[in-house]
This record gives structure tokens, sequence and C-alpha cells, in this order.
């Protein structure tokens, strides 16, 4: 892949989670006297100590595989404040309900990754939730205004079956094609493990005693710390922010705008088990709650039983007496995959490919001896709720790492070719909104050797 198209992915990647390398506006002004400014491009700033923490990202993010200097990366940088800019000047439009999306995700991957929602204030500095919140819009509204700005400039370009061959022959003379990795397609049918009526009314009325001794006085922190099946009650001391936009569970959501401040639920129902839910505190758009979550059991006699069931659908699909798709159909119990001849898709492409060198490793364990139209044996599973399950997998397609062939990969050549006329096309762009554009290198930047005139000298 061309050089420029690998920076500009993993700039993009940084741009979402490393957003503390811009300042926020109550500390703008201070990090200026200690910080150079490198570059302004319009009215949009490019730090010094962005270059560094941005080349750094880069650098272990991709394990060390791609390395560039200071000039490359600022660069790229200026790139990406130029499209910044002219969004605004080209009056591009963004919801405030995709940033608040945006900001939502980012607070959960941040709360994941410190373990709770106060560490991650404390961590980058912010006073509250909403000067995080604050910093993280911004941050946000940049980079949707960048991807809608690119968007834009690229949305009439198109490639022709012409374009493609003479790309793909461009790579073959010059030695360049590139290496596609062994690439498989699977397929699955599963039987979900449910409990009994008997047990989930068990469940709930031990949550409704729960609930009764909360009421008369005992600590719902502390109920949830000794009762609680969520980890998530040691790692954030029990407490969510919940937004209408958050990527919560929908009864979770509607039962935090429901209750009012100190109010406890009455036992409801997730995918996750059933639930006791205290709302503590409303922040403008916000609401701070608590849970404690309860799975109801399944017992080993039922996970035996539904193991023999999937071996039984195996075997009547190994003697031919009802096909893999027909299966699907009449037994699974996945809502994902049974509507689609069990197709599994990809969780981080959404296509059905799975590049076998980056799957995950359970799963890779699992297929990676597979031949084409073979299956696994039935083997227990739980999914992200902790949702009992046994299930089998089909190697439904496999191809092995090759040299690009221009009709066997005719639609990742087409793909890798419409990139590189989008690059093209937007590198033009910025060489001709770089003219009318106001941009102010710092003295110790103007020695780089850019690729773009951003020093605008008059050519010789």
């Amino acid at each position: 892949m061309p050089y420029k198209t690998t920076i500009l992915k993993y700039t993009k990647l940084i741009a979402i989670i490393a957003f503390i390398g811009f300042s926020s506006t109550e500390l703008y002004s201070q990090k200026v006297k200690i910080d150079g400014v490198a570059v302004v491009v319009g009215k949009n700033i490019v730090l010094d100590s962005d270059i560094t923490k941005f080349k750094q990202e880069i650098e272990i993010r991709t394990e060390g595989k791609v390395s560039i200097t200071d000039c490359e990366m600022l660069e790229e940088l200026m790139q990406q404040k130029l499209l910044a800019h002219h969004a605004v000047v080209d009056s591009v439009v963004i919801a405030d309900s995709e940033i608040s999306s945006k900001v939502e995700k980012s607070i959960q991957y941040f709360t994941q990754q410190y373990g709770s929602l106060d560490k991650v204030i404390k961590a980058y500095g912010f006073n509250d939730l909403d000067d995080l919140k604050k910093e993280l819009h911004t941050v946000q509204k940049e980079n949707l205004l960048i991807e809608k700005e690119q968007a834009k400039i690229t949305e009439k370009v198109d490639v022709t079956p012409e374009e493609v061959r003479l790309y793909f022959n461009g790579l073959k003379e010059s030695g360049q094609l590139p290496q596609f990795p062994a690439e498989i397609e699977l397929a699955q049918i599963v039987i979900k493990a449910t409990a009994t009526k008997e047990e989930e009314e068990r469940i709930i009325a031990k949550l409704n005693k729960i609930k009764k001794e909360i009421e008369d006085g005992a600590s719902f922190k502390m109920k949830a710390i000794i009762n609680s099946e969520d980890p998530g009650v040691t790692q954030n001391g029990g407490k969510y922010p919940v937004t209408k936009e958050s990527n919560f569970i929908k009864e979770f959501k509607e039962m935090a705008f429901t209750l009012d401040v100190g109010q406890i639920s009455e036992p409801f129902k997730s995918q996750f088990g059933y639930h006791l839910m205290q709302l503590h505190e409303v922040k403008g758009n916000t609401r701070i709650a608590s849970h404690i979550l309860l799975k109801p059991e399944i017992p080993e006699e039922k996970l035996k039983e539904i193991k023999e069931s999937v071996e039984k659908i195996i075997t009547e699909i190994k003697e031919g007496k009802i096909t893999f798709e027909e299966a699907v159909k009449k037994y699974s119990e996945d809502d994902d995959t049974k509507f689609n001849g069990g197709l599994i898709l990809n969780p981080y492409t959404g296509e059905s490919k799975f590049d076998l060198t980056r799957m995950d490793p359970a799963l890779y364990a699992r297929v990676n001896d597979l031949k084409k139209g073979e299956m696994t044996y039935a083997f227990y599973d739980e999914d992200g709720a902790g949702e009992k399950m046994y299930k089998f997998i089909l190697m439904k397609d496999r191809t092995d790492t090759h040299t690009a062939d221009l009709v066997e990969d005719y639609v990742k050549i087409q793909q890798l070719a419409l990139q590189k006329k989008k690059e093209e096309t937007i590198t033009k762009w910025s060489k001709d909104k770089i003219k009318d554009t106001y941009i102010k290198l710092g003295e110790s930047h103007r020695k780089c050797d850019f690729k773009k005139n951003w020093k605008k000298e008059i050519a010789k």
C-alpha cells in the first residue's frame, strides 16, 4: 500500500484516540507559552508537541512498521488542518447527534482503558466530566469535518475497469504487486441455553429482596459489590455516565431516563440478565447511574442436552439429510447470522472475509486447520452478554496467502485503485487551496522539504 495511504489511515486512528494532543480551551493560552507553534493553517494551529505526540503514536500503533520524520508528520497534520479549515469555509454540516455519539464512544473507550471515569478525568487533567466532554466535542467535531470534507471532494471519483487494469499492470511492471494474506469465510449454527421459568423467578425475588434492604438503609454500592455479576462494579465504582447516544443496551438507557434521582428501579430484564438500577445524578443530557446485575444459572444437565442436539445437527449435515443452509434456518438461534445462511461478519470491517493472521486467537485456533467445506466439532461458547450456548462453524471459503491476481482479487485491486485516485484528487485539491489559505510556518520548520508548497515559494 502506498506510503501516504498508510499514514492517512493511522493519523485518522490516532486523531480519535490521542485526543489529549490538542489542549483544552481553558489550558490553551498556558500551553502556547511553553509549547512552540509549528504552523497556523487558516484558523487552526499545530503545536510542536502535536508533531512529537502523533509521530510516537504512529510508531507505537504500527509496532515500528511505519516510521516517519518530524517534517513528514507535520505535513500530514497540516493536510488535516487544511481539510478542517475548508470544511468550515464550505459550510459542511455536522449534526450534534453525530458528535455526541463519537464523544460517548471515546469516553467508553477511555473508561475501559483506565478502569473508571474518575481515573480518565484525573489522568488527563480535566476538572470534571463536562470539561472532558467539552474537549472531546471539539476534537470529534474536527474529525467529522475532515471526514466529510474528504467525502465531498471525492464524491464523484470513480474508477473504470480499464483504470483498474492499468493500475494493476503498473504495479506489476514495477514489481510492486501486493501480497494478499490468507482469508477465510465462516458460517455458524448456534443453539442457546435458556434459563427455566423457576430460575428467572428466583433471580427476580432475590433482586426484590436486595431492593427492600437498600430502601431500608443498606448501601446500594455495597450490595452491588457483594451481589452484582457486572465486573464494572469494581472497575468504575459501579457508576456509568448514560446518554441517549450511549452504546448501552436499550433497556439500560430507557431505565436511566425513567428514574428520578435517588430512585431504585424494579427488576428489569436485558440480554445480560436481570438488573436493579439507581439514578445518582443528572448532568445536562447525562444520567449517572449504577446497577446490580444477576444472571440466571443454567444447570449442567441443560448444557449437556444442548451439546447433544448440536452434535445431532452436525451428523445430519454430514450424512446429507439436510444442507448447512437449511439447518441454519431450521435450528440456529443466533439473530445476527440466522437469516444470512449463518455467515459470520468481521466485526472490524463489516465484511464476511477474515484475515487469518488477524483473527481472535480463540477463533483462529478452532478454524485454522479446516479446509473449505469442513466443520468444527460442537463447542461451548459465551457471547459478550454472558449468554451460554453450543455452536459449530463451517469453513465456507478459504484462500491462501498470494500475490495479487487481477481476476481473483479484482474487487480488492479496484478498491486500491479507487483509493489512489481519491488521494490524487485530494492532493490536487490541496495544492489549489494552499494558494488561497493563510499559512504561517514556524521558523524551525521552514527548512522542511515538503511535497506540497506549504511555504508558498515562487517556482523558479
